[in-house]
């Protein structure tokens, strides 16, 4: 059950967003083998002033499309994250057009016993939910 928010500037369509929100849940599903209906992502669209990042960062200029991805999810291995950003950046870009300058991502990872939704039922070998196939073989790619 990741919980995922993305902070952007002020002025966007509804369509763009759920472009965006379907490049990352595509890539989630992908990666993290997470069941296609756990999507929980909130949007955060703040005034340009209200949205401060220097426009070149780390030697890369940064558009006006610039965004902030907070990843909240279990604990992974660097590769299944490592894995995970470059799914993403490649979603964005081809569903969203969004070049990879513009994307700013971060994982805050925290315990699975830190989550709970009504209807999730965990697998008590795995600590998993219960449709996530194959991850009992491989619980470093398990979600939240």
């Amino acid at each position: 059950m990741p919980l995922i928010t993305i902070s952007l500037r002020q002025g966007t369509t509804p369509e763009y967003r759920r472009d965006v929100s379907t490049a990352i849940h595509t890539a989630m599903v992908d990666v993290l083998k997470i069941p296609q209906d756990d999507q929980f992502h909130v949007f955060h669209e703040v005034t340009p002033d209200n949205f401060v990042i220097q426009p070149v960062v780390f030697g890369l200029p940064r558009g006006e499309r610039a965004m902030f991805i907070a990843l909240h999810l279990n604990q992974r291995t660097p590769e299944v994250k490592d894995e995970l950003f470059r799914a993403i950046v490649a979603n964005l870009r081809e569903l969203a057009g969004v070049p990879e300058e513009d994307v700013m991502m971060m994982i805050l990872e925290t315990a699975r016993e830190n989550w709970w939704a009504a209807g999730r039922v965990v697998d008590p070998v795995t600590g998993y939910d219960e449709r996530m196939a194959g991850v009992a073989s491989n619980p470093a790619a398990a979600a939240g």
